[in-house]
Parts: C-alpha cells; sequence; structure tokens
C-alpha cells in the first residue's frame, strides 16, 4: 500500500516507514490537478514577461539581474551547477530519502511553480530506489538545503551520482536502470526543486523518532537501576506528578512504574529508604521534561514537512507571486537544539545512576564497581571513564547551532539557520546516548545479577526481568575481568536496534 501525499497529511511516522523501510508513495490526484495548475499560471506570467525572481532573474546578490528569453531556460541548469557545492561524506540513504519525500510534500500544495515531471520524478526515484548521492556538509539551512538538494536536482538533468541496487552509479545510468526519463530542467523547475529546508527538516524528523525510543529504554534502564539500588517508589507515584501538571513527568513515571510492576519494591514488600538521591528519585521530571521538548520540536518539524517551504510562491487562486523567505531553517533549527541538550541532559542523568551502582559507597551493599574480586579485579571501572568522555563530547555539542548565523551571498543573505549543524550534530549526540545509556544498562543487569547471587533474593518487575534477559542474551555476566569494549559496543548496538525496547513492549504493553 503506497502513501498518499496531499501535501497536508506527512507525520514524522509517515516518513520514518517511507526513508528507512522504504514504503512507497503516490501523489494524490488533486495534489496533480494543484500542481498542473500552478505551472500554467506561471507560463502565462513568462510569456507576459512578468519579473519573478529565480524564474526571469538571478538570485540572492544577483536578484536585480533580469534574464532574456534565451537564458531564462538555461539558468536553472547553471543554478544547480552553482549550487551542488558540498562536500564530505555521503549522507545516510534515509536522509536523502527523507528529504526528497518532504520535496515532493512541499510541491504536492501548488504553490511551486515547477512541472509535474519534476515532482513525479522524485516520486518515481523514491519507488524504484534510485538514491542521489549528496554531501553531509555545504547547506547554511536558509534558501533552503542549496547543496545537499542541488545533488539532488543533477539528476534531472540525467548528470551527479545515485545508488541503484547497491551500486555507485553516474545518475544518468542509475535513472536508465530505474527506467525513470530525465525530465530536464525548465524555468523555475531548479530553484523550486531545491529552494526549502528539506533536508535538516527530514534529518530532524527521523532523529526524533529515534529519540522518543531512546528516551522509552531510558526508562527502562532507570527502572532497572531503581531495583537494583531497592530505590523507594513513592516518587513515582503519579499523583505527584499530576498535582504539578507536566505531561512528559506523567508519562515518564507510568512507563517506569509499568517496568518495575510486580516486583517487591514497586509493590512495597522491602524496607527502603525515606528518600533517595536526586538521580533516583527525579528520573521522571527529569526524562519528563526531555519528552516536552520532543513534542514540541515535533510539533513544529510537522508543520515545516506539511508547509510551503519555497521562494517565490505562487497562489493560482490570485494569479500572484510573492517573494519572502519561508525557506529560512530556524523554526526548525532552534527546537532541534534544545532535543539535542535534552538528550544530554538525560545521558548525563543516566551516567549518575551508573556511578551509584559502582560506588559502594551509595549502591546499597553492592560490591565496589559491580565486581566480587575487588583489587585483582576493576569490575565496571573503566565503563564509567567511558561514558562520561562521551557526555563531555555531547556537551561540546550542545552549543546551539540556531545563534551561530555566518552571512552569505554579499550579505544579500545576512541571517542563515545554520540548521545543518544542527541536524549533523544531533546525530552525533544521539550516536553518544546510545553507548551511554548501553553502559548503564549492562552495569543494572550486573547489579541485579550480583543481587540474585550473593543475597536473599527479591524479586524484580516484569519489564525488568525481560530487559534482563535480552541483555544477557548479548553480554555475558563479568565474573572476572575482561576487555569490555565488545560488551560496550554490543550493548550500543543493542540500544539502537530497539530489541529490548519490543521485547519488554511486548511483555508489558507500550510505554
Amino acid at each position: 500500500m503506497s502513501l498518499l501525499i496531499t501535501g497536508t497529511n506527512l507525520t514524522i511516522e509517515n516518513l520514518v516507514k517511507v526513508a528507512r523501510h522504504h514504503e512507497k508513495v503516490e501523489l494524490h490526484p488533486e495534489a496533480i490537478q494543484r500542481i498542473n495548475a500552478c505551472r500554467d499560471m506561471l507560463e502565462q506570467k513568462i510569456a507576459a514577461r512578468e519579473i519573478m525572481y529565480g524564474v526571469n532573474t538571478g538570485i540572492g546578490e544577483f536578484s536585480e539581474v533580469v534574464l532574456d528569453d534565451d537564458q531564462v531556460k538555461d539558468f536553472q541548469k547553471y543554478l544547480v551547477y552553482n549550487h551542488a557545492a558540498g562536500m564530505g561524506e555521503a549522507m545516510p540513504e534515509e536522509w536523502v530519502r527523507g528529504a526528497m519525500l518532504s520535496r515532493i510534500n512541499v510541491h504536492a500544495h501548488g504553490n511551486s511553480g515547477s512541472r509535474l515531471e519534476i515532482t513525479q520524478t522524485l516520486v518515481d526515484m523514491l519507488n524504484k530506489g534510485v538514491t542521489p548521492y549528496v554531501c553531509e556538509k555545504g547547506s547554511v539551512g536558509a534558501c533552503g538545503d542549496l547543496a545537499p538538494m542541488s545533488q539532488i536536482a543533477l539528476l534531472m538533468l540525467g548528470e551527479g551520482h545515485a545508488y541503484y541496487k547497491g551500486e555507485f552509479l553516474d545518475g544518468k545510468v542509475a535513472l536508465e536502470r530505474a527506467g525513470i526519463p530525465v525530465p530536464g530542467l525548465f524555468a523555475r523547475d531548479g530553484l523550486a526543486t531545491i529552494n526549502g529546508s528539506n533536508v535538516l527538516t527530514a534529518m530532524s524528523a527521523i532523529m526524533l523518532y529515534d529519540t522518543n525510543r531512546w528516551l522509552k529504554q531510558a526508562e527502562i534502564a532507570c527502572a532497572m537501576t531503581l531495583e537494583a539500588l531497592k530505590a523507594n517508589f513513592g516518587p513515582y507515584n503519579h499523583k505527584i506528578h499530576e498535582v504539578r501538571g507536566f505531561k512528559g513527568a506523567m508519562r515518564s513515571a507510568a512507563a517506569i512504574r509499568k517496568v518495575a510492576a510486580g516486583g517487591d519494591l514497586m509493590e512495597k514488600r522491602l524496607k527502603v529508604k525515606v528518600q533517595d538521591a536526586y538521580s533516583m528519585r527525579s528520573t521522571p521530571q527529569v526524562i519528563g521534561a526531555a519528552h516536552d521538548a520532543v513534542e514540541w520540536a515535533k510539533s513544529q518539524v510537522e508543520i515545516e514537512l506539511n508547509g510551503v517551504g519555497d521562494n517565490p510562491i505562487f497562489f493560482p487562486e490570485d494569479n500572484i507571486q510573492l517573494s519572502g523567505a519561508n525557506f529560512q531553517g530556524s523554526p526548525v533549527s532552534l527546537p532541534m537544539d534544545m532535543v539535542g541538550a535534552a538528550v544530554t541532559m538525560v545521558s548525563v542523568l543516566s551516567e549518575r545512576r551508573m556511578n551509584r551502582l559502582n560506588n559502594p559507597a551509595l549502591s546499597v551493599g553492592l560490591p565496589p564497581f559491580l565486581t566480587k574480586g575487588a583489587g585483582m579485579f576493576s569490575g565496571m571501572m573503566l565503563s564509567q571513564y567511558t561514558a562520561g568522555m562521551q557526555i563531555v563530547e555531547q556537551r561540546i555539542l550542545c552549543m546551539p547551532a540556531s545563534i551561530q548565523s555566518i552571512p552569505a551571498a554579499a550579505d544579500q543573505e545576512d541571517f542563515v539557520s545554520m540548521g545543518m549543524n544542527t541536524a549533523l550534530k544531533n546525530f552525533q549526540i544521539l550516536d553518544n546516548a546510545f553507548g551511554i545509556l548501553g553502559i548503564e544498562l549492562m552495569c543494572a543487569a550486573q547489579a541485579l545479577d550480583l543481587r540474585e547471587k550473593y543475597e536473599t533474593p527479591y524479586g524484580y518487575g516484569t519489564g525488568t526481568s525481560i530487559a534482563r534477559k535480552v541483555i544477557r542474551r548479548h553480554v555475558e555476566y563479568l565474573d572476572i575481568d575482561r576487555p569490555l569494549y565488545p560488551d560496550h559496543n554490543k550493548m550500543k548496538d543493542l540500544v539502537k536496534s530497539c530489541e529490548m525496547l519490543l521485547e519488554v513492549e511486548k511483555g508489558i504493553g507500550k510505554l
């Protein structure tokens, strides 16, 4: 079944299905009508020699230069050539596919003025698995993601490069093998393909999807550590969070209660401290704040996914075209800077709980560094080092990109969002977060095993027990010291795969 593209129905979940899982897409018949109607109006205006930015004028600082009839068509080709100026490694396939889907949804509004053939070529490339080669770096997140989007637009000329069925090919060869005609670029087509913040928005959508699943796993890790530390679960009572009113905190506390449900601690069958340290009792407030930040960012990203990010914008019903700045990436960059900080904040909290598991002064009877051979063995001591190093890197990356504008184009473009920097650094932050949380989960499983082996056993929550079993499929109990880098990498991969999350939710329901 294909996802029907209307211009207004694209969610983050839809985008991930297409970008990551290759779900097919199809333009809604009404979207096709709108695209054609807008193009008809544009061609009438071209025939009437109406001056239109980026159609029969130059762009940026050259916007006052009017092009003659012979230049109008060739201008689109040279526009794309000039802007295909990125550098660096190739973007992952899902980022590029997400950007193409985002651009299709912009065109579906019928306000961009490009020919239907351009939009349909993007649709065909998604459906047939042609993914343009796009460099990671070069966009400043204003006037759209011009550099990366231009590498996509090169294929409209049968140029550039692309991946098809696992091969890296010349763009023309990739299209030919997929049976996709080269549409060429006529008046307006080039700028209509590149002039939106579609790459940074698609990347942000994917990052938000993965962050939500990571936060759920952070709640599983919290429940496991709390049970290993014989915590007081009173601070997770729903009444505490309802009386304050933050939705994220209520959600987080409910998830942690759900994971720990059925265990002796959650059911108050064990004696506990009157009050635990902040890292043990304020997790709902902290992860909850991250949930709330993600929700705001999601609302902004989905507005952008379903809006008209372009310039100029054509209004066929009024027979007018207006030039503005709907390409500006700041509405996405600003909330996504906050999401990067939120992920780092939750990672810091994870490390602080893991510290309590390792520190014999804080671990409620657990052996130092979670090893029975302390002195001869160092247990999980160095695992904390690895987590701490990654947190420092996250903190460095948390400097907001949205305040870092460097003017471009002879100061015609004198404030830019730098939203691509936000998107790129957020993936680095999240990559570290997978590793940090994996280390807490590994330590928590070790602590639970130690309690079971050397103390009077007590019952753990159903969700905790499931998570522990999944961890033990990948990493063995640490009886005597061994090199831990394979375990760290396995745990990082486990968190990234969401295998544990899926098993836990299968057993106790959605978190």
